[in-house]
């Protein structure tokens, strides 16, 4: 008989041997009476009972420590400046390259800086206007304007 003959009629047998080894798993499954079916579904967890006070340096109390922490920090990062707007354009018909620009730095409650810079020919000049709740004190030109009203919208729900 050929080697290649051998090589068929070995896995023809070993096919055979699997199908009788699942059709055997079948029937002792139908015998006891256990189906994938008939195992009910795990009953529900009960509610964590809430845990102790952990003791003083072990994992759980310096986790607790950081969550603690965490907030804070979060707190805290609500008065830093974190949103930024540019609009850049051409103050002077006689220019080009929108060298002039507007820009807003501002916390999560509105307050900061509007910075504007008019660049000409002969020279350039640097305005600073302070920013409480979306509003300044200052007249603000149409440019800072945008810059404002572009972190007001753009800043989502965190953006009073």
């Amino acid at each position: 008989m050929s080697s290649t003959l051998a090589g068929a009629f070995g896995i023809a047998a070993l096919f055979v041997a699997v199908l009788a080894l699942v059709f055997a798993i079948q029937a002792v499954r139908a015998q006891t009476g256990t189906t994938a079916a008939a195992v009910p579904p795990p009953a529900p967890e009960p509610e964590p009972e809430p845990q102790p006070e952990a003791k003083p340096g072990t994992v759980k109390a310096e986790l607790r420590k950081l969550g603690k922490d965490i907030e804070v920090t979060r707190a805290e990062l609500r008065d830093t400046v974190q949103h930024l707007a540019i609009v850049r354009y051409d103050a002077f018909g006689d220019t080009g390259g929108k060298l002039s620009w507007s820009l807003a730095l501002l916390d999560d409650n509105g307050h900061g800086v509007v910075l504007t810079s008019i660049n000409s020919r002969a020279d350039a000049r640097t305005y600073a206007k302070e920013i409480r709740s979306f509003t300044s004190e200052s007249k603000l030109s149409p440019e800072e304007e945008e810059a404002l009203e572009t972190l007001r919208k753009d800043a989502g729900p965190t953006v009073a």
